[in-house]
């Protein structure tokens, strides 16, 4: 390296880093401002996606504002705390990681309220299925009996539903406005039911029936993953204590003798290995959820 200083001189060497980051930049620039696009606007553009999906109203001004405090703002705030403290560099690894997790902490989010919407979908497939098929026995039509849970069953199922009256009222076919619903709650049980809706409309058969049966299938299928997420609890269980096993000793090392944990998080030493460990704990943590996880 003091050879190549010798040679260059201070300015060559930046001269010829600017150079190679340039190349590099060049060569990947299609990469690199996809990577911008999804870490900017493409994070609000998929959240107001998904807001719409969850029926939250808001404009995207205001989610562009809290992504930009939820990173940059909580990152100044920890600057700035850590820096009256004296421990500037403690406070820019906080900064650092702030600005990471707060850019990529709501899209997770976002899908855990999607993730769930879906499984209140699902929970209610059983009696929303029961009330068409009662009501097509009854004699009314596939869009007075899908009209009838409208009225008379909750979120998010009555929701859904009202989309596919709306859509047909416009003009829409009903088996596209099945299609959109399918393609909104991407469930094997949704396709089933959209399936089996929109054969029996082209080739005849008994709506009421059918639904009889998917409603016998999709009850067993929520008995099985009632008791497998009663397994996968017990597993999630494991990995949150396996997970805050190292913050609990840190704890007991604090109270037991302060000045011991002062140079972890004073020392560059100290730091480095605070974010290995970091680093290594949540990737345990999520190697755990990914072998508990079971998919019907």
């Amino acid at each position: 390296m003091s050879i190549i200083t010798v040679m260059l001189g201070k300015k060559g060497i930046i001269i010829l880093i600017g150079v190679v980051v340039f190349v590099f930049s060049l060569r990947h620039s299609n990469n690199i401002f996809e990577l911008i696009e999804n870490h900017t606007y493409g994070t609000r553009n998929y959240i107001l996606e998904k807001f719409e999906f969850l029926f939250i109203k808001v404009k995207p001004d205001h989610v562009t504002y809290v992504l930009l405090f939820l990173s940059f703002g909580n990152a100044i705030l920890a600057l700035g705390f850590f820096g009256l403290l004296g421990y500037w560099g403690v406070g820019s690894i906080m900064a650092l990681l702030l600005i990471v997790l707060g850019w990529k902490l709501p899209k997770p989010l976002i899908n855990f309220l999607v993730e769930r919407r879906i499984k209140a979908y699902q929970s209610q497939m059983v009696d929303g299925l029961t009330l068409l098929s009662n009501g097509l026995r009854a004699g009314l039509s596939v869009p007075q009996a899908i009209g009838m849970v409208v009225d008379e069953m909750p979120a998010p199922i009555s929701e859904e539903f009202s989309i596919i009256l709306q859509q047909n009222r416009i003009g829409m076919p009903l088996e596209e406005c099945f299609d959109n619903l399918a393609a909104r709650i991407p469930t094997e049980d949704n396709d089933m039911f959209v399936s089996s809706v929109n054969i029996l409309r082209e080739t005849g058969g008994n709506l009421a029936e059918t639904f009889d049966t998917i409603v016998d299938v999709i009850r067993e299928r929520i008995r099985l993953r009632q008791k497998i997420d009663t397994y996968v609890a017990q597993g999630m269980v494991q990995g949150y204590t396996i997970f805050a096993m190292p913050f609990a000793l840190g704890l007991v090392y604090y109270v037991s003798d302060p000045q011991s944990m002062v140079p972890v998080f004073t020392t560059p030493v100290g730091l480095l290995f605070v974010a290995g460990a970091l680093t290594l704990d949540i990737i345990g943590l999520m190697v755990i959820f990914k072998i508990v996880k079971i998919k019907i």
